[in-house]
């Protein structure tokens, strides 16, 4: 008679080999797991490194454009010949009749023409030519009148960290720097070169009315002195009087939203 097959152990020999296929099933599926984590992660490396690359080359490219280039460094005034500045600023005029003078901080970065918008947001990205720029360009409120013959003159420009812009105007709460860096000259398109003298340096906010207010300052330059004798961070006495002018130079501070700082001088006839 043929020996009866166990049921028992066929059973379990067939438990043993759905196990073993069941096990080899999750091994693939751990070893495919494996490969897309692997793609995954290269693409995700792949994509940082580009966004890094992406962001490096635009950090470079705004801070570059902060920048005058030779096209327009050939229009800078000078100060030993009105009849170029004249001139100059002529040529720049046809380009942008915005155009209102040229701003030079001596010993510093600050070298730049000076455009004014209908309103103070227009030249906030928007170079001297009028074209797109992160770096914006060096303007004078649009509450000024645009020959500069205001008691007091506010202008803006951003805070570039390669000094470029009005970024070295930071530069002025440090005392010594305040003290090497005193004088400059407001360009004038009749080829007038008129002395800057800086005489203060102020922390402030966006909404600090004595500063921001530009209208109605006439008649009341000294009572701003006084303010700013009070409150400036670096200040020096310079015989300020009520008939002169103020030339301020505001800019932002990186790490506050509001925080401002502001930069006065003595602009001479």
């Amino acid at each position: 008679m043929k020996a009866s097959r166990n049921p028992c152990t066929h059973g379990v020999q067939q438990e043993k080999e759905w196990k073993g296929q069941g096990m080899n099933t999750a091994a693939k599926a751990a070893r495919a797991g494996d490969k897309v984590l692997s793609i995954l992660a290269i693409v995700l490396m792949v994509t940082m490194l580009a966004f890094g690359g992406y962001s490096l080359w635009d950090t470079y490219i705004t801070m570059s454009g902060a920048f005058l280039g030779r096209d327009l460094l050939k229009y800078k005034p000078s100060v030993e010949n009105p009849e170029d500045t004249r001139l100059s600023l002529e040529e720049l005029l046809k380009i942008n009749p915005d155009t209102r003078g040229w701003i030079t901080i001596d010993g510093t970065h600050i070298d730049y023409p000076m455009v004014q918008g209908k309103d103070d947001l227009e030249y906030v990205n928007r170079d001297v030519t009028g074209e797109f720029s992160l770096s914006g360009s060096i303007f004078l409120s649009a509450y000024n009148k645009a020959d500069f013959s205001d008691p007091y003159m506010l202008t803006y420009g951003h805070h570039m960290d390669n000094g470029g812009m009005y970024g070295d105007v930071m530069e002025y709460i440090d005392k010594d720097y305040f003290d090497k860096h005193l004088t400059g000259n407001l360009f004038m398109p009749d080829g007038r070169a008129r002395k800057m003298e800086v005489f203060a340096a102020i922390e402030c906010d966006a909404y600090d009315r004595m500063i921001y207010q530009v209208e109605g300052k006439k008649g009341h330059i000294m009572e701003l002195v006084e303010y700013l004798k009070k409150n400036s961070t670096n200040f020096r006495d310079i015989g300020l009087k009520e008939s002169d002018q103020i030339m301020s130079l505001s800019t932002c501070v990186s790490l506050e939203t509001n925080g401002r700082v502001v930069l006065f001088a003595r602009v001479n006839p």
